[in-house]
């Protein structure tokens, strides 16, 4: 592919720009931290994503997470036809809302009660009013690097895009919306545990992505989850695992089946929608239960449990009940690793990689990569070189150091291979 122009890509960004700010409808598109024109892209097959130039991309994005099916997935795309010949939203219930919400509960280990919506922010930002409107506080701790979307309270030293451009707060955001926000390093136990002495009377929930995806893929210590586990429940706050990248990705019940721990909430999203827009938050039936209509706590949303999200949904976590792919995820993607390693040793490149299952970061620094100073340490323009020399050689990858990359089921050992001879090319470029 080297070479080969993407003019049309070019002008479809010249043109959005125009008419949106930025030519993006979300900053994590804007090829920011990499340069150059974004690229447009026209569909997607299995493991590969076509630009509208006509380029074939091996596609380790998967829409940020929620195609671990892979692009076009003839279950996910049946249902949804059938679906929407139906109607598409009501504004009133339907059965596919309780089907979805069985499999999801019968699958999380944490989760007695779920409530639809629609996107992860909007799950995010629930769980938060539930926790402090279920214990009659207002503190949440939040840990840097973490991004649990662009909630006001939480876009304090946020990853993902706010990170990537340099911005991890926002205007706009008063200074009264985070004064209840307590943010701490993550995988810090002592910094953990002097909050809880000092603020321990006023903090409802501890909200974290329990294995990190929006600061590059970064995994917590046990000593840092049972910390996170005893002090809040020491405390009498709630502990809020933000599962939207990691729930039915790194196993069956999530990061919390594959760790260990259980919390009392969990945020869901991506794979739960099957690629459609989708949001859910759960937990024990007696937290759950103070949501309005059966409590005090107001949420609301139009297209909550909209069925063709729900039918998506419910296509999308069959297959994976039916025919569990998690050590197939997990060897593939463990060969990917490894390879991309020894190519960035041959080439005598920094670097660490770190990986859960089927995600995973290539850090491009020599020092292990545990939190968000440590992730600073990587050398973005060399990222950035990598990234376009992917690109050239047929490898979508995310356009920011700072963002976890993920293997589908559609992914094949053919394409792990052809990835990792296309690094091996990649890196001999890099200065």
């Amino acid at each position: 592919m080297t070479g080969q122009p993407r003019s049309r890509s070019r002008e479809a960004f010249e043109r959005a720009k125009r008419l949106i700010p930025g030519g993006v409808n979300s900053p994590a598109r804007a090829f920011g931290a990499v340069g150059g024109s974004p690229i447009f892209m026209a569909r997607g097959e299995g493991p590969f994503v076509f630009d509208i130039d006509g380029h074939r991309y091996i596609d380790y994005i998967g829409s940020w997470g929620p195609l671990i099916l892979g692009h076009c997935h003839p279950r996910v795309v049946a249902a949804v036809e059938v679906t929407v010949r139906r109607g598409s939203t009501f504004g009133a219930p339907t059965e596919v809302e309780s089907e979805l919400a069985e499999l999801i509960i019968s699958a999380v280990p944490s989760i007695d009660m779920v409530r639809m919506v629609s996107s992860g922010t909007e799950a995010a930002m629930s769980a938060i009013r539930l926790a402090r409107g279920f214990t009659g506080r207002h503190v949440i701790v939040k840990f840097a690097g973490c991004y649990h979307g662009h909630v006001d309270a939480l876009l304090v030293s946020a990853g993902s895009s706010a990170l990537t451009h340099g911005v991890p707060s926002s205007p706009g955001v008063p200074p009264g919306c985070t004064a209840d926000t307590l943010v701490l390093p993550f995988n810090d136990v002592e910094a953990l545990s002097a909050a809880f002495d000092r603020r321990g009377r006023d903090i409802a929930g501890v909200i974290v992505e329990p294995v990190v995806g929006n600061m590059g893929l970064v995994r917590p210590s046990a000593r840092f989850l049972t910390a996170l586990r005893d002090l809040t429940r020491e405390h009498g706050a709630l502990l809020i695992f933000d599962e939207v990248m990691t729930g039915f990705r790194l196993s069956w019940g999530g990061a919390q089946q594959l760790l260990g721990i259980t919390p009392d909430l969990t945020v869901l999203g991506k794979i739960v929608g099957g690629g459609l827009p989708v949001g859910a938050y759960g937990g024990r039936a007696d937290i759950m239960e103070k949501i309005m209509p059966a409590g005090p706590v107001f949420q609301a949303g139009t297209l909550s449990g909209n069925p063709l999200a729900m039918a998506a949904g419910i296509a999308t976590l069959r297959e994976l009940q039916q025919n569990p792919p998690y050590q197939r995820l997990d060897e593939l993607t463990d060969r990917l690793c490894s390879g991309l390693s020894q190519a960035a040793t041959a080439a005598g490149v920094p670097h660490v990689i770190n990986r859960c299952g089927s995600m995973w970061t290539l850090f491009f620094t020599g020092d292990p990569v545990t939190d968000l100073v440590s992730a600073q340490k990587s050398d973005t323009r060399r990222f950035a070189q990598f990234f376009w020399a992917m690109i050239e050689r047929g490898v979508y990858l995310p356009c920011s150091q700072f963002e976890a990359a993920f293997v589908s089921v559609a992914h094949s050992q053919v394409e792990i291979e052809q990835t990792v001879a296309a690094a091996n090319d990649a890196f001999g470029e890099l200065i």
